[in-house]
């Protein structure tokens, strides 16, 4: 895998950064182009090298926030050695609460069904080698109903504790989905 230079990293992180506070700011379909350049202190072009417009510059952040979270659950489960997902919850909200401006205004903007479908897709993905069927819990029951049933409900958990604005530490989220999961599910 090819290093990327560090002036495209730091143009990416720049045009990024920009997009995501005039999202929380402003409706999508009302930012331009020329309000990210201005947000960014760059030129236009310099964002037309990187990205095709801004709904591409939208469908690359949540690509690369969700593969972030993907690597946070991976590198989590790896630590974690046996016990795999169960204790993999607290980083995963320690990272939800550190991109949380992302994460509010993916679910307040206009583009939320769009995001919404995207996040519950990869948790969905991570999801189908989790959960243990022939158990004694789930003995009997079809995967493809509760591989839905549990990541619709994880999804759904975090939207709400995003958009309350994180009432309750990460420690404490982490806890209770443990408990709840392994209670239920896994």
């Amino acid at each position: 895998m090819s290093k990327v230079d560090r002036r495209i990293l730091k143009t990416r992180e720049a045009v990024t950064s920009a997009f995501i506070e005039l999202m929380s700011e402003k409706k999508f379909e009302d930012i331009t182009i020329q309000n990210i350049s201005d947000r960014a202190n760059m030129n236009r072009g310099t964002i037309y090298l990187h990205y095709v417009d801004k709904y591409d510059l939208l469908d690359k952040c949540i690509a690369a926030q969700l593969e972030e979270l993907l690597e946070v659950c991976s590198a989590s489960d790896q630590e974690q050695g046996s016990i795999e997902l169960m204790d993999s919850f607290l980083p995963v909200f320690q990272y939800f609460e550190r991109n949380y401006l992302f994460y509010s205004t993916m679910l307040v903007n206009q583009g939320t069904s769009y995001f919404h479908e995207r996040f519950l897709h990869v948790i969905l993905q991570g999801l189908h080698e989790e959960v243990k069927i022939d158990g004694a819990i789930n003995k009997g029951l079809n995967k493809d109903i509760v591989i839905p049933f549990v990541g619709s409900a994880f999804v759904g958990l975090v939207e709400w504790w995003i958009k309350e604005g994180m009432p309750f530490p990460p420690q404490l989220m982490a806890e209770h989905v443990k408990i709840l999961l392994g209670r239920h599910l896994l």
